[in-house]
């Protein structure tokens, strides 16, 4: 007796549709990028210049001797600029230095630091036409909190006449920062505010 038996059949889970759940992870993923973006500073710090200032100065050296050919006189620029510097870090931000470069026109760079603290009055007695146009300075070594900003004056002091300083290609400072390294910013000329000639005492 022969018994007829029917093709075996396995029950199979149905198949899942993966497009819907593979979709919504790029769309969460893209979220997180977006605000990932969206509130991560592309920079450590936000530099800006509000206020610069130049002052150039004119001084006779004589000597002793009544040979005329042992006077000289030196023409140099003092550039005082205001720097406003935002923290956009979660973490504190320290100001190490601050120098500059000057482009000339024809090419020539001249790179200079700025005065130090210390030498700040000595330079307003030499020049006292400067203590007016000076503000109060930003110091190096100065902290700033996450979430604020620091202001103040630089002082830079340049071997150069003012006709170089006005035909220069471009002016440079640069901010050097603890552990987030160097950021540069333009001194622009929209940011100058042309301090007044003056011929400095004999020396």
């Amino acid at each position: 007796m022969l018994l007829q038996v029917s093709d075996l059949k396995f029950a199979q889970p149905a198949r899942r549709n993966l497009l819907a759940p593979v979709l919504l992870a790029f769309l969460i993923l893209g979220i997180v990028l977006a605000l990932l973006l969206r509130f991560t500073p592309h920079r450590t710090a936000d530099l800006a210049i509000t206020r610069t200032t130049i002052y150039p100065t004119h001084t006779v050296f004589k000597s002793e001797s009544i040979v005329v050919a042992n006077q000289h006189a030196e023409d140099t620029l003092y550039v005082l600029t205001t720097l406003h510097v935002d923290d956009r870090l979660h973490l504190p931000l320290f100001l190490k230095d601050f120098t500059a470069t000057l482009t000339t026109g024809e090419g020539e760079e001249v790179t200079t630091s700025a005065v130090e603290q210390l030498d700040l009055e000595n330079v307003y007695t030499s020049f006292p036409g400067l203590r007016p146009l000076a503000s109060e300075p930003l110091l190096r070594e100065t902290m700033i909190s996450p979430g604020q900003s620091a202001e103040g004056m630089i002082l830079l002091h340049f071997p150069v006449t003012k006709e170089v300083w006005d035909h220069r290609r471009n002016a440079v400072l640069n901010v050097d920062l603890y552990h987030q390294g160097q950021q540069e910013i333009a001194i622009t000329r929209a940011s100058e505010a042309a301090g007044n000639p003056t011929t400095t005492p004999t020396h």
